[in-house]
């Protein structure tokens, strides 16, 4: 199958702009054969908010609002399956950087990812993620959703591998140098492909990195993307590479944990 991501500057604050921008770059990707295409962390709204207030007005629900509903549309017309952050508010209004997953006819909405490891100053706006680590199976393939700073745990990607996922699709907004180094090696470490999607632009001051990529199972970099222009990347990938966990007829790396060491 082909996956890819998009890499986009979305506009702080300007739903429309952004959803008509990212239709252009859906379109793109699905034009090129993908049929898994990742999105950026809060591609519909950028990211450095100065107040609670911008986030309450911009976030919407989940799948009733109009970013859900959009992609619904952009997966049913291209025949594809996209994960994409999002802004979420609640029925309580409680708010959080999720993002979603929806596929083709006969899937619609899938399911929906909060983010678990907030970053910075996200803490004053956005609660932690209260959903845990889930994986969708597609048919195709079995996909976990991270977001962006939720790498930097170990424990996000190995929970997604041992969950099942082939696939780590992980939208992001990446500001600092480490994730584009350390990715294929998370990747390596749960013999999963993974599925960086970033942002690029300055917004407020805060610069934004680029290098969206996404990595095989053998720490490969197989597509990464430029440091500042808006771009789709796809690769063809074999999901059953991520299905063999075996490192040599003595090693399996799932197989060969020994959890109970691992408690502190």
């Amino acid at each position: 199958m082909k996956v890819g991501f998009v890499q986009m500057e979305p506009k702080l604050l300007d739903l429309n702009a952004n959803l008509s921008k990212a239709e252009k770059l859906i379109g793109e990707a699905a034009k090129q054969g993908a049929k898994l295409i990742v999105l950026p962390e809060l591609f519909d709204t950028g990211y450095n908010f100065e107040t609670k207030e911008e986030v309450e007005e911009i976030a919407q629900q989940i799948p009733d609002g109009e970013t859900t509903q959009f992609l619904v549309e952009q997966a049913r017309e291209h025949e594809v399956f996209t994960v994409a952050g999002t802004a979420e508010k609640d029925e309580r209004g409680k708010l959080y950087n999720s993002a979603v997953i929806v596929g083709p006819i006969g899937w619609g909405y899938i399911g929906k990812y909060r983010k678990i490891h907030l970053f910075y100053r996200e803490k004053l706006f956005f609660e932690p993620g209260n959903l845990g680590f889930h994986v969708f199976n597609i048919g195709i393939a079995k996909v976990g959703i991270m977001i962006c700073f939720d790498w930097f745990f170990p424990e996000s990607m190995r929970t997604l591998a041992l969950k099942g996922a082939d696939i780590v699709a992980h939208p992001a907004n990446l500001v600092l140098p480490y994730a584009p180094r350390a990715m294929p090696i998370r990747s390596l470490e749960n013999r999963v492909f993974s599925i960086t999607a970033n942002r690029i632009g300055e917004e407020r001051g805060l610069k934004f990195i680029g290098m969206s990529q996404i990595n095989s199972p053998k720490a490969e970099i197989l597509l990464r993307a430029s440091e500042d222009k808006e771009e789709v990347g796809i690769v063809e990938i074999n999901v059953e590479d991520a299905r063999n966990k075996k490192l040599n007829e003595f090693n399996d790396i799932f197989k060969d944990r020994r959890p109970e060491h691992y408690v502190l």
